[in-house]
């Protein structure tokens, strides 16, 4: 089961996803936002508030409380107009969900957790899912990107993310 320390690693391996992800937010064009890009499927701005809202902050913050709940997406969708409104939202969420991730202990790791999804896990568990479902919605997000003809950055390219999102330097151990 993971600790707090597994965690920590955890989560600064998706602080630096996150900065490619913020990346391929910028990439989208930014009259595609609300396109139906690939049919039967949300669109880029749907995909997005999915990624952050409901993946990063509801999973963290329902972490920390003991219950995650089912979020409404659609006013939150309905509230962003603009490509530069939906990079501001994924960063509020992504900071939103670190500061719950900063609080969650070893004891909220393996309390039970409820869902909206007819059943309860461990907390170390829901924190996995942050990690699983957004690596799968990123995916997506990129295939969005090349289906309108614009390039995904690299998947492993944390160097060339904003300086707060760039692998922090490592230091030596004795």
């Amino acid at each position: 089961m993971m600790n707090r320390n597994q965690l920590t690693e955890t989560w600064d391996l998706l602080r630096q996803t996150h900065g490619i992800g913020l990346r391929a937010i910028a990439a989208l064009p930014a009259d595609k936002i609300d396109a139906t890009v690939i049919p039967n499927m949300r669109t880029p701005k749907q995909l997005v508030v999915h990624m952050y809202a409901s993946v990063f902050r509801e999973l963290a913050e329902g972490t920390l409380r003991g219950k995650v709940q089912e979020i409404d997406e659609k006013p939150l969708c309905d509230g962003i107009k603009t490509q530069a409104e939906l990079l501001q939202f994924a960063t509020a969420q992504w900071q939103a969900a670190d500061k719950a991730v900063s609080q969650i202990t070893d004891t909220h790791l393996t309390n039970m957790v409820s869902t909206p999804w007819q059943f309860e896990a461990p907390g170390a568990v829901i924190v996995g899912f942050c990690h699983d479902e957004y690596l799968h919605h990123r995916g997506q997000l990129y295939a969005y990107l090349r289906t309108v003809g614009a390039e995904p950055p690299f998947l492993w390219d944390f160097e060339h993310n904003a300086p707060e999102y760039q692998p922090k330097p490592q230091t030596a151990t004795a």
